[in-house]
């Protein structure tokens, strides 16, 4: 009797103390990764954010050693192939960007090789047009 006993316990499952300790654990480890996943999507969104701002400052930039002068709009970079189409800004969903061109004072000083016959100042640089800020306390637009 003693034997069956002892037999039935090797065979049997799990008791209902040790489920509740496993559930409880896997309950607390759940607790403790939360907070460091849920704000995943907004670092993402920033990790393309200023990667797309690289890739169309390089693109400017290369533009600008090819030509000689800067591009007058980002559409110059797609007809010249230099992008296949304008990145879109993860922050406002839109392939619009705020556009810095250069100072026309710049202009007057530069060869007529330098620039297309009559040009207008060139794309030098480019900002997101969203207004929030990042996660480091920065805003957007200025990156």
């Amino acid at each position: 009797m003693r034997r069956n006993r002892i037999a039935r316990r090797l065979e049997g499952g799990f008791t209902l103390l040790e489920l509740i300790v496993v559930v409880t654990m896997i309950g607390i480890l759940a607790a403790l990764a939360l907070p460091n996943l849920a704000p995943m999507p907004r670092r993402a969104k920033e990790a393309v954010l200023k990667n797309n701002l690289a890739t169309l400052r390089k693109v400017i930039d290369q533009y600008n050693a090819d030509f000689g002068f800067y591009p007058a709009t980002l559409d110059a970079l797609v007809e010249e192939h230099y992008l296949r189409s304008i990145p879109e800004d993860p922050m406002t969903g839109k392939d619009e960007w705020e556009l810095e061109y250069e100072n026309p004072d710049d202009l007057e000083g530069a060869a007529e090789t330098d620039t297309p016959d009559g040009a207008s100042p060139g794309i030098i640089d480019v900002h997101s047009l969203s207004d929030t800020l990042a996660m480091d306390g920065s805003a957007y637009a200025d990156w």
